[in-house]
């Protein structure tokens, strides 16, 4: 306990003796939430940037049990956010059901099939040309190519919390400006 309160009240310039400390522990604690080495290391470095924001509010007691809560919080939205991320992406193969519909009993042919997708990413496509272009770029990384952000970080050269503030605010503009109407 003295150990953490020293490392506490020295700002960030002892933090390293933390994740030397609890790395490993937190990075399995992740690990058994997503499965994935590559979302686990993501989601370490935003739980350790979380801990380091949040340490010199911390009382100490309990440390592991906080930490612990902080890395399972994380993951879990990390796999919520990823799976949103995935139906998004993922065109429905009946709109009906989408629409509230019954599907039609008649089967369509693989070549009338062919032609809603071709006009289902026709239509999206425009859509995304009304992107802000600096938005525009990312969210097509980030959804059709399905890229993480720190792909998109490295790729586009910048940093990471730029790639989250560019999603963050493509995601509001788009949320003003189309309706699910404009895709039906």
């Amino acid at each position: 306990m003295e150990w953490l309160r020293a490392v506490r009240d020295s700002g960030t310039d002892r933090f390293g003796e933390i994740i030397d400390e609890y790395g490993d522990y937190l990075y399995r604690t992740i690990y058994a939430v997503l499965r994935s080495p590559h979302d686990t290391e993501d989601v370490l470095q935003e739980v350790l940037l979380a801990i380091c924001r949040s340490l010199p509010d911390c009382r100490l007691e309990g440390f592991k049990t906080w930490i612990t809560r902080i890395a399972v919080n994380r993951a879990i939205d990390w796999k919520r956010m990823k799976r949103r991320r995935e139906e998004m992406c993922a065109e429905p193969l009946d709109d009906s059901a989408e629409l509230g519909r019954e599907p039609e009993r008649q089967e369509q042919t693989p070549i009338v099939e062919q032609l809603i997708a071709k006009e289902r990413r026709r239509t999206i496509r425009e859509k995304l040309a009304e992107l802000p272009s600096d938005y525009g770029e990312v969210v097509r990384d980030f959804y059709f190519r399905r890229r993480t952000q720190e792909e998109i970080s490295r790729e586009r050269g910048m940093q990471p919390k730029s790639v989250e503030s560019k999603l963050y605010r493509a995601r509001s503009w788009m949320k003003r400006h189309w309706q699910k109407e404009d895709f039906e």
